[in-house]
């Protein structure tokens, strides 16, 4: 059994945050449907498509989060993650999709802008400039300060802004969007264990979960 991760003073502010995010959220949005996980051509926790972070291969646990890089919760949660990611390397496969919420102003840009690297292999270079940069809770779109990052990162301009400006990009992003929905995605962040979705309602509980995975996996 491996030794927990140790509670620190980020651990109170993620539940506090996780509790606001989801209130909020509840409030400013209807409920998603609820998954039909049968239905031929139904919804799907994890696509083709959808962006890998970590590749544990065909035994190992599956991990994903939809997230949106505007929300404070996903942001609180963002360095945790990295340390399960590295704690269980070899163990899990480690899935992102989008799931921009309505009430952000620049989260579907912040999508957009991530696809677009994504599409030059670029995903998780974007993905760590994202969370890693203060810009959140701004009324206009910070779509130049994302096309920065994009030339930070040495992408290929001209290729990025294509991608930014291609209605298949943003397609791209309101596919996870609308499958999250589907899949009883109501808030970020919400991360599937092996296809099962997570209540988070305890600090520590992602990191028990992917845990007893692992165990299970294991011993069978």
């Amino acid at each position: 059994m491996r030794t927990p991760l140790k509670a620190t003073p980020i651990a109170a502010a993620i539940v506090v945050v996780l509790v606001l995010a989801v209130a909020v959220y509840a409030l400013a949005t209807r409920p998603a449907p609820p998954a039909e996980p049968g239905a031929a051509g139904g919804p799907s926790v994890v696509r083709q498509s959808s962006h890998v972070l970590d590749d544990g291969g065909a035994d190992a646990i599956t991990v994903v989060e939809f997230l949106d890089f505007e929300c404070e919760a996903c942001g609180a949660f963002y360095p945790v993650a990295e340390e399960l990611r590295e704690r269980f390397r070899g163990e899990i496969t480690y899935v992102v999709r989008y799931f921009p919420l309505p009430g952000h102003v620049n989260s579907t840009n912040a999508a957009i802008a991530a696809e677009a690297a994504a599409q030059q292999g670029r995903f998780e270079a974007m993905y760590h400039r994202l969370f890693e940069s203060e810009w959140g809770e701004a009324q206009e779109s910070h779509a130049e300060l994302f096309r920065g990052f994009a030339q930070e990162l040495g992408l290929d301009m001209a290729a990025y802004d294509a991608a930014v400006a291609d209605p298949a990009t943003a397609a791209r992003v309101e596919l996870d969007f609308e499958e999250g929905r589907t899949l009883g995605v109501g808030s970020t962040p919400t991360f599937f264990v092996d296809g099962e979705r997570l209540e988070l309602q305890r600090w520590g509980d992602l990191e028990v979960a992917i845990d007893r995975a692992v165990e299970a996996r294991g011993s069978r």
